[in-house]
């Protein structure tokens, strides 16, 4: 009797499967996998994050055509934290309290990263954040798939040193974190090259600056010193388009004092007037106008999602597409998305990157990549004049007095973010329990 009644319930199921029209799938769908997306879509840096939000869309919407993931479909979560800091941090509890999303993609602003990183460590959630950054931090729970100083300061200020006898450095930026530190690094990594600290000069700005008249004047003084100047510039989000556009009324070319930035790519440049800008450069480790397979097909894909094949593409959005086929290579060999499994099998994951190359996850949680230094051109794309081989991302600057000593890795047996190799202790609360 039981058998018959047990053969009569599934009899029901298959029956209703059937008419569902979409079998198993429609089931999948009730519990599908879920991706936060942390991305500000208002505030000073929606002219950078909003494209983020839209590449991981397009990103999910392809892999659900590919079937999905473990059999269940993904399903995008968007926040706006709006450029507002603070409020980075309670949409990430949001996302993981209560949408119970399974990974983050997000931030810009290391500011913005820093507010979210004690939040994904006390709920033990997965971030990957795209964009480069400063450095001097390794989070268990975050995935750094932007450049660290080693693969982007560094390699860009040896560029202008090597190739254009840069002698006088301006190192000018929004006044955060991620500026700050990273002169702080370029300001010593300078010294002992034997720069002198009156060859060097830091200026920093809010958020949003938009009065550059002042500060270009002061920046041409400074250069007609009769040695060779640069401007080194991590000047982030909205407030660019007015500093080159003044460096453009005051005469500031390429050919007298060449600028070369951290944080302007195509879709900074798709806004600007870039006439008077051509011959400035950036440093990132992708451009649009790279031509492989791998890059051709991404910006076909990015203009049918969009809609539009005057969209660019950008370094931000290359590490999206690396980080998130990172995590689902991670989820399918893991066959789960629980949090601590899929942390462990990221290390090690390879996929390919759109320049040609390969991107490996690190035990420190950064990624290979390679350096890429840019001109900026009349059709805002970047002619790229200089490319190097696979650099692995440093967590920690050998630049730096309290740095040097310490290493990333959060593989057994050290399983820490900031392991002293001489003391070998490790610091902070960023060991793993």
């Amino acid at each position: 009797m039981k058998k018959r009644t047990f053969l009569k319930g599934m009899t029901a199921l298959g029956a209703a499967l059937a008419l569902s029209g979409t079998g198993l799938s429609a089931l999948a769908a009730e519990n599908p996998i879920r991706v936060g997306v942390l991305h500000s879509l208002s505030g000073t840096m929606a002219i950078s994050e909003t494209t983020l939000k839209d590449t991981v869309e397009m990103l999910v919407r392809q892999q659900n055509a590919k079937g999905g993931l473990l059999g269940r479909p993904l399903e995008a979560v968007v926040v706006d934290p709006a450029s507002n800091w603070p409020l980075f941090a309670e949409r990430t509890r949001q996302l993981l309290e209560q949408d119970k999303v399974d990974v983050i993609f997000g931030c810009w602003t290391s500011v913005s990263r820093k507010a979210v990183l004690p939040v994904v460590e006390e709920l033990n959630g997965i971030l990957f954040y795209p964009v480069q950054y400063e450095g001097e931090e390794s989070s268990r729970n975050i995935f750094y798939t932007g450049a660290a100083p080693n693969q982007q300061a560094i390699p860009a200020v040896e560029f202008l040193m090597n190739e254009y006898g840069i002698e006088r450095w301006v190192l000018a930026g929004t006044d955060y974190v991620y500026p700050r530190t990273t002169n702080r690094i370029l300001e010593a990594f300078l010294k002992e090259k034997g720069v002198a600290e009156s060859d060097i000069m830091i200026n920093y700005t809010p958020f949003g600056h938009s009065d550059w008249q002042s500060i270009v004047a002061e920046i041409k003084r400074f250069g007609s010193a009769g040695k060779a100047t640069a401007v080194i510039s991590t000047i982030n989000g909205d407030a660019n388009v007015p500093f080159y556009r003044e460096l453009a009324n005051q005469g500031v070319s390429a050919t007298e004092i060449p600028v070369i930035a951290f944080s302007v790519g195509e879709e900074e440049l798709s806004g600007m007037d870039t006439g008077p800008l051509v011959g400035h450069m950036a440093a990132w480790n992708y451009f649009m106008s790279v031509e492989t397979p791998e890059n051709e097909a991404f910006i076909q894909s990015w203009h049918d999602y969009i809609g539009n094949t005057r969209r660019v593409t950008n370094d931000p959005m290359e590490a999206h597409y690396i980080g998130f086929n990172m995590w689902v290579k991670a989820v399918e060999q893991a066959g789960t998305t629980n949090v601590d499994t899929v942390i462990d099998t990221l290390v090690g994951i390879e996929v390919p990157n759109l320049t040609g190359g390969t991107a490996t996850m690190l035990p420190n949680h950064h990624i290979t990549k390679p350096v890429l230094i840019g001109e900026i051109q009349a059709d805002g794309q970047f002619l790229v004049v200089s490319e190097t081989e696979m650099v692995p991302g440093e967590a920690w600057s050998r630049y730096l007095e309290g740095s040097r000593d310490l290493i990333a890795d959060w593989t057994d047996p050290v399983r820490c973010g900031n392991f002293n190799v001489k003391t070998q202790t490790c610091l902070g609360s960023q060991a793993q329990q």
